[in-house]
């Protein structure tokens, strides 16, 4: 690798760090914690199912477009998720960082991508595509999961970035391929 290239990679790395540092900083108020588990746990997926069967249940039209797409999307999403867990191999931050804990235990080793990030940007780029109204709350919602993901030690946010960047674009996909 070149010089130059070595250097903008170890610049981005350190201010992955810095950030990383500053973001577990709330791991210090108990009653943040609380409210960062809730969040994150709101991206484990169950929510994900249950919103495509509502809008089917209560007649929306956009309802079936939304499940359909999510199941293309969540087709692709998952084996490029894995994928590039096994191919990266980016370990934990709170086990590369000093002095940095974890205050959820992860389900796998590694870090790159988030596949909360990816899922809940996924949800977002979805329901934002079908019902435009709704932007802001979805895409606040996923980006808050991915900082819960980051504050509670289990991240790094370029870790949240590539998972958000692989969710838009496996729910753009999928919207593409269920029209």
């Amino acid at each position: 690798m070149a010089t130059v290239e070595k250097l903008l990679l170890n610049a981005l790395c350190n201010l992955d760090t810095a950030v990383y540092r500053r973001v577990i900083r709330l791991q210090s108020h108990n009653p943040t914690i609380r409210w960062l588990r809730l969040i994150s746990r709101s991206g484990d997926g169950y929510l994900y199912a249950a919103f495509g069967l509502c809008q089917i249940l209560i007649g929306d039209p956009k309802g079936l477009l939304v499940l359909k797409a999510g199941l293309i999307a969540f087709l692709f999403e998952l084996p490029c998720f894995m994928g590039l867990k096994a191919l990266i191999k980016r370990d934990r931050p709170f086990v590369q960082v000093q002095n940095s804990s974890a205050v959820i235990t992860p389900a796998d080793k590694f870090s790159m991508p988030s596949g909360h990030s990816a899922a809940a940007f996924l949800m977002a780029t979805l329901v934002a595509s079908c019902y435009p109204q709704f932007v802001a709350g979805v895409l606040g919602w996923a980006t808050l999961v991915g900082l819960s993901r980051i504050a509670l030690g289990v991240h790094y946010p370029s870790d949240v970035c590539a998972g958000a960047a692989l969710g838009s674009s496996c729910a753009m996909l999928g919207m593409v391929l269920s029209s």
